[in-house]
């Protein structure tokens, strides 16, 4: 146990992480001699002043450095440069996180500012007691070796004198754990003090919270546009191919209706897929977008012609043209029409499909009327069907999303008696005027 102790204690005094903390204190020692130099400059200029002739003195001339170096750290690249050694050398933690932008507000200014002068101060008090303090524990080491003669050539006081001499090297020692002490000790202050003066302020955490934020609605959306369009129609595209199998023998008109519908609704998913991967393009125009425009409402028609020529029976009931909807509504529409459709695919298989599509004026609030666009989509399922929708999927979760971003509401789930029938329901808003 006692060995072990002593293990730890000369890691800790000695090992990797107090050396680079010293030369980090050091290397704040090294910084402070510019400013040390011109404070005693300053208090040269003043009768009777000399910075060097004592202790005292040169204490003032220390505390004289600081205010200079204070005002130094107020350039914004200072904290990019003092982060990038405390990383390197102040042995933090895993979990500490030091900024890596410059300072461009007052409020990391000033905490570089307290920082460098915490790192200048006490990196130059721990310089003077590493330049100092050792050679005179050495002498005090060697000093029972040397006669009294010798000692005060060294300069040494008389209490060294005789018997005394023999406590000098337990003296030497005791300075010797001093310097180590006052390092480690000086190490750990830093360290803990680096996350706090040197770390992102709040204004700058909440600005990488929303760009964070920004980046993962945009892959968000960029999953949405995939899993609708292409899963769609790799869905359609596989009971197409299933049907014109069956009947190639006996129906080769079918089968070749069913090939042709293969091969549109390919050409579609293609055209959609370099849609959302040109917004995958950094520093893209929209050039693809624009060759490829994401369809709409307008498009409903060709998407109720590739799900029933994959052998499912859709109904659409309508008010009148779907053109004239807002452009971002039909879109979002387009796409939850689309993922309902392919969810009747996938899990109930060629059943018929009542498609519902209405405008409605809700009760008045206090913006005025409000219009919505109300979709409504519902298909017999068997047993097997309800327990594979039970809690629903990424697209149901998509279609939440997309009526969530547009202040909309949907719902989803089993209806009818016996729960015999899956129904969807969304609601969005158009438009609310004043």
């Amino acid at each position: 146990m006692t060995g072990a102790w002593w293990r730890r204690t000369a890691r800790a005094a000695l090992g990797r992480r107090t050396r680079l903390r010293w030369v980090h204190l050091v290397l704040g020692g090294a910084l402070l001699m510019p400013y040390f130099l011109l404070a005693s400059v300053i208090l040269s200029a003043i009768p009777g002043a000399n910075p060097f002739r004592s202790l005292g003195w040169q204490l003032i001339t220390y505390a004289v450095a600081l205010p200079p170096a204070a005002v130094t750290a107020l350039f914004p690249l200072v904290r990019t440069l003092e982060a990038t050694a405390a990383r390197s050398l102040c042995g933090l933690p895993a979990s500490a996180e030091l900024a890596t932008a410059p300072a461009t507000s007052w409020d990391a200014r000033s905490r570089t500012s307290i920082w460098y002068v915490l790192h200048l101060a006490v990196g130059g008090l721990v310089s003077a007691v590493t330049l100092s303090l050792p050679p005179a524990a050495l002498l005090l080491l060697f000093l029972p070796f040397a006669g009294a003669s010798e000692a005060r050539e060294l300069g040494w006081p008389t209490a060294w004198d005789g018997a005394v001499a023999v406590a000098a090297p337990a003296a030497g020692l005791l300075l010797l754990a001093v310097v180590v002490a006052t390092a480690v000790g000086a190490g750990a202050l830093l360290a803990r003090c680096a996350p706090g003066l040197l770390g992102a302020v709040p204004a700058e955490r909440l600005a990488a919270a929303e760009a964070r934020a920004a980046r993962l609605a945009s892959r968000n959306r960029l999953a949405r546009e995939l899993h609708d369009s292409v899963g769609h129609a790799l869905s359609a595209v596989t009971l197409q191919a299933s049907a014109a199998r069956k009947v190639l023998d006996a129906d080769p008109e079918f089968a070749r209706q069913a090939l042709t519908a293969i091969e549109e609704t390919s050409r579609g998913a293609v055209g959609e897929l370099d849609t959302v991967l040109g917004l995958l393009r950094d520093g893209g125009d929209g050039a693809a977008a624009a060759t490829t425009p994401s369809p709409t409402l307008a498009d409903l028609d060709g998407l109720l012609d590739r799900t029933r020529a994959a052998g499912v029976s859709v109904e659409l009931t309508a008010p009148g043209p779907l053109g004239a909807l807002p452009p971002v509504v039909s879109r979002e529409a387009y796409r939850i029409v689309q993922e309902g459709l392919s969810n009747a695919l996938r899990h109930a298989g060629q059943v018929p499909v009542r498609l519902r599509i209405a405008w409605t004026a809700d009760e008045a609030d206090e913006d005025g009327p409000r219009k919505e666009l109300e979709i409504s989509m519902e298909n017999p399922v068997d047993g097997t069907a309800r327990e594979q929708r039970t809690g629903g999927g990424r697209g149901l979760r998509g279609i939440a999303e997309r009526t969530a971003l547009l202040r909309g509401v949907c719902a989803w789930g089993p209806d009818g008696a016996d729960d015999e029938v899956w129904r969807l329901s969304v609601r969005l808003p158009l438009e609310v005027s004043r």
